[in-house]
């Protein structure tokens, strides 16, 4: 297993050597939910200031996001595609970046101590597989360097995964 290291200040180099380190971390295993859980464990533990980390699948049947595996306090189990802010990135199929999440219309509220989120869909190829969500209780924690680091980090997992995983 790969030894964590103190990140460094820059986002840029700190998002980089934590690729580093999830390639480490995945490396042989092809299992989606094993290696979700390592993802999301990886980053709750390695990024300054986060209350939650965890990944939502797509449930086959229903469509809806699943709650897969996570770090921090209980979340909500289903997110219907649409609704709050993972469920809006999963429909825009785009990185959405909440500063205040008390201000974002139809917020789904896990957690009241939470107050910025960024949420990065997980995708392979036009496939949806689930959503990458992120929540902090320091408002505008996330930026378009955690927005870029976190895409990164998700086309690292997604190589990581049997395409036969589900």
């Amino acid at each position: 297993m790969h030894a964590l290291t103190e990140l460094p200040g820059d986002k840029t180099t700190a998002y980089a050597e934590l690729g580093k380190s999830l390639r480490a971390l995945l490396a042989g295993e092809r299992d989606l939910v094993a290696n979700a859980a390592n993802f999301t464990a990886l980053l709750y533990w390695s990024l300054p200031q986060l209350n939650w980390a965890g990944v939502y699948l797509v449930e086959p049947v229903k469509g809806d996001l699943l709650l897969g595996p996570f770090q921090g306090k209980p979340a909500c189990v289903r997110i219907p595609v649409g609704r709050g802010v993972c469920g809006t990135a999963a429909a825009r199929r785009a990185t959405v970046v909440v500063t205040d999440v008390h201000a974002f219309p139809g917020h789904i509220a896990c957690d009241s101590a939470s107050n910025s989120e960024i949420v990065v869909p997980i995708l392979r190829g036009d496939e949806l597989l689930g959503v990458l969500d992120l929540d902090s209780p320091v408002r505008a924690r996330f930026d378009a360097a955690d927005a870029n680091g976190l895409e990164a980090l998700v086309a690292v997992f997604v190589a990581s995964v049997a395409p036969a995983a589900r």
